[in-house]
């Protein structure tokens, strides 16, 4: 399976997970978003870096490797790059914490996250998927998905 192929199918992940976020928000399931979000980014990176020909790392942070590789990619996607790294930076943090809460104090996650919270979230998520469809279609002429 080459690299386009493992990008593109990213990216329809991430899309997924964005609508489920979307869905689950409407419900008041607020870590699952969170979750969701984090997921969807993560995705939509290695996505990016796929498109340039860089195999990502297998952890879930890649922003540090968008910023070390900044000039594989097109300007107008550069101009981006420490934004979606930041996001993607603040949700990797969230990412256990969404799932099982916080097991040391004894915390939930539906006690961690409010509205407010996975709202910002998928506010993000959905700027850095934008972001990288818009890299793909820049590259290859075509939609992902």
């Amino acid at each position: 399976m080459n690299n386009i192929v493992l990008a593109r199918s990213n990216i329809k992940q991430a899309i997924d997970r964005l609508r489920y976020a979307e869905e689950v928000l409407s419900r008041g399931n607020y870590p699952f978003v969170v979750r969701l979000c984090q997921e969807a980014v993560e995705l939509s990176l290695k996505a990016a870096l796929r498109l340039v020909g860089i195999e990502p790392p297998k952890w879930h942070d890649v922003g540090p490797i968008l910023k070390r590789e900044r000039g594989k990619f097109p300007e107008e996607f550069r101009k981006y790059i420490d934004k979606l790294a930041s996001i993607s930076r603040s949700l990797r943090k969230e990412r256990e914490l969404a799932m099982y809460g916080d097991e040391v104090a004894g915390v939930a996650p539906e006690e961690l996250y409010t509205r407010d919270d996975a709202v910002e979230y998928f506010e993000k998520a959905k700027l850095v998927v934008t972001k990288v469809i818009e890299l793909y279609e820049e590259l290859l002429g075509e939609k992902p998905a």
